[in-house]
């Protein structure tokens, strides 16, 4: 059950905001899409953050990591509407977009592998894509988690939409475990630390 947003909780700026990017509903569960959502529901768990309140076209949760207020953030837009619900939030706090962090999938790296990066292209990542045109600007942190590479013989949506197979849901969690490290790293301001220590390529 969800609740509609606290005041109490959500009248403050954060420090941080933090987005998982992916598609809603249980169809999409554990599908290549929603690497971004596997990761940011492993991070609020870690750090006893609950993702229980609907704001921003968003199911979001408020919490602490390390000595950092953090907004976390599961677009309800489906993926290519992303930049939407991330916009919304920006614009309530007038957060900057070097303090928002997006986690997405990437299906240019196998499973197992995760890259940070200060700020680029969408690289394809139509989230990625959408969130650079409503935030006008390419200058945010994120952290791609490698979704498997896509097979010739397979259209591009048609492999997003594809569920992870068992072996690559236990790749995942160590990747997720990395990514949740990386995030405590990058709003503590040592993005270089991230990178140099978890990126991966497998």
């Amino acid at each position: 059950m969800f609740k509609k947003s606290n005041k109490t909780d959500m009248n403050v700026a954060p420090d941080w905001i933090i987005v998982g990017l992916g598609n809603p509903g249980g169809r999409y569960e554990n599908t290549r899409h929603n690497a971004g959502f596997i990761c940011i529901s492993h991070l609020a768990d870690k750090h006893g953050i609950k993702i229980n309140t609907l704001a921003f076209d968003s199911k979001v949760g408020r919490g602490m990591i390390g000595n950092s207020d953090c907004l976390l953030m599961m677009p309800q837009t489906f993926m290519n509407l992303s930049g939407n619900a991330v916009q919304k939030a920006a614009k309530r706090y007038g957060i900057k977009p070097e303090r928002i962090l997006v986690i997405s999938d990437d299906i240019s790296f196998n499973v197992g592998s995760i890259r940070i990066r200060k700020n680029g292209s969408a690289g394809g990542q139509k989230g990625l894509n959408n969130i650079i045109t409503m935030l006008g600007t390419q200058e945010f942190p994120r952290i791609k988690i490698g979704a498997g590479k896509r097979p010739e013989d397979i259209e591009t949506i048609d492999w997003v939409l594809s569920k992870f197979t068992f072996n690559e849901l236990k790749t995942l969690s160590e990747v997720k475990e990395s990514a949740a490290c990386a995030v405590d790293a990058i709003i503590n301001g040592d993005i270089e630390l991230a990178m140099s220590k978890y990126n991966k390529t497998v």
